[in-house]
């Protein structure tokens, strides 16, 4: 959009206000408030904010930055005549500031590019809905693809989806998942770039409708301890700037190409090396683990979803839709930084030829770990700690992130893995309290 069709559009609603999004090193949606009587000064020059204050940007005495709106994501918000522009960030003198997790993702974009190549992502959201942001009580009881009365959030869910439709992003599909009150919206593939952007608002309306009902919307990915966590199953595919699926390949048993063949190589390669990534959190780790249908092993196949990356059917006509389904990341990544080291580690297996193992048929969980070891099958790292340590010898990631947001990150998830093995939790009171 144009600074005079953006400018006629808020005339025309009466938006009184309009919001300046970005995020932080950790995907924390973060916002700048301007009167709409100012905003064609804003788009035209930006707006100026004190970047010592953003964790994991500048240090005080270089914190002078601007976030500056990418014109082509105006939207009306559906509540309160309020717009948004989503911004990237730059320093004073107009260049992008390596800080910026929109900087990482366009940089992962231009190496696709220089190979004519674009990344398309679709994704599946996962979350749950609880009485309260203070403790994981749900609201219904209902479970997977149910329709019935104990599905109470049914409405809400619709209430979401009719908001994040009215924003202007496209979605799939809603459903109720497996486990009680944890819901399901897909959007449907897009660039990559603008998919992150419609990641970020989906959460925030969200959580908005959420609150507006008197009930928590939470993407923490595993809230309750028997139940199957929330993931967010990336679909990924590269197509040329002629609009063609560079993933089909009609000869192939699975019809994917030689391309797609060494993509997933490489994303399977480095798994273990981006899982820190894609799964940020303490928490995080606690969703992967085996008998909650989250994947642990490092496996490709064919519909089988035991796998940590499945094929989806091929279905006639439909060539545009060939992709790999990523089973890894949560719904609370940073989906910049997410979708770039995907992006990074898919191209190096086509640049490098990294051999593709053999897909894995059978259900992994079921193997023993004699078998496994037999078949050469290899564990995502089981804790946040693990995952870090994988990561920080990793050139690939380093790469990916830029040496700033890479050292910022990894130094953030010390720390968090510091607190958290210093905590005294509630299981180890109750197990060992009244017996040691």
């Amino acid at each position: 959009m144009t600074i005079e069709a953006i400018l006629e559009q808020v005339a025309q609603q009466d938006i009184r206000f309009v919001q300046f999004w970005f995020t932080d090193l950790l995907g924390n949606l973060k916002s700048i408030e301007i009167p709409s009587s100012g905003l064609a000064t804003a788009l035209e020059q930006g707006i100026g904010f004190d970047g010592s204050s953003i964790h994991g940007f500048a240090r005080i005495d270089e914190s002078d930055m601007l976030a500056v709106p990418d014109q082509s994501t105006f939207a009306v918000l559906p509540w309160d005549n309020v717009g948004r522009l989503i911004c990237d960030i730059q320093l004073p003198g107009g260049q992008p500031y390596e800080g910026d997790p929109r900087f990482v993702l366009r940089r992962a974009l231009k190496r696709a590019a220089a190979q004519d190549l674009a990344m398309m992502v679709g994704t599946e959201l996962e979350y749950f809905y609880f009485s309260s942001p203070r403790k994981p009580e749900g609201v219904d009881v209902a479970g997977y693809f149910d329709l019935s009365p104990p599905d109470s959030a049914s409405e809400i869910r619709r209430q979401a989806v009719t908001a994040i439709e009215k924003i202007g992003i496209s979605v799939e599909a809603a459903h109720h998942e497996v486990a009680p009150s944890q819901q399901e919206i897909d959007l449907s593939h897009d660039v990559a770039l603008r998919t992150a952007d419609d990641l970020l608002t989906c959460r925030y309306a969200i959580k908005e409708v959420a609150r507006r009902n008197g009930i928590h919307a939470s993407f923490m990915p595993k809230p309750l301890s028997n139940e199957n966590g929330s993931g967010m199953h990336v679909h990924q595919s590269l197509f040329t700037s002629s609009g063609r699926n560079a993933f089909f390949d009609s000869q192939d048993s699975l019809h994917l190409s030689a391309l797609a063949r060494g993509y997933l190589a490489g994303l399977l390669y480095y798994a273990p090396e981006i899982i820190g990534i894609c799964a940020q959190w303490v928490n995080s780790f606690k969703r992967l683990v085996p008998g909650f249908e989250a994947p642990v092993y490092v496996t490709w196949a064919s519909r089988n979803r035991s796998n940590m990356i499945r094929i989806p059917m091929y279905q006639a006509g439909k060539e545009g839709a060939t992709r790999i389904e990523f089973r890894a990341p949560d719904s609370a990544c940073n989906p910049y930084l997410a979708f770039a080291v995907m992006l990074h580690a898919g191209l190096d297996g086509i640049e490098k030829s990294i051999p593709l193992p053999q897909p894995m048929e059978r259900d992994v969980f079921k193997m023993s770990p004699e078998e496994r070891a037999a078949a050469g099958i290899e564990m995502l790292p089981g804790s946040l700690n693990e995952a870090i340590t994988a990561m920080e010898d990793s050139r690939l990631v380093r790469s990916a992130l830029g040496d700033h947001i890479f050292d910022k990150f990894i130094e953030n998830k010390r720390i968090k893995w510091g607190s958290y093995r210093a905590h005294v939790h509630e299981y180890e009171l109750e197990r060992y309290l009244p017996v040691l």
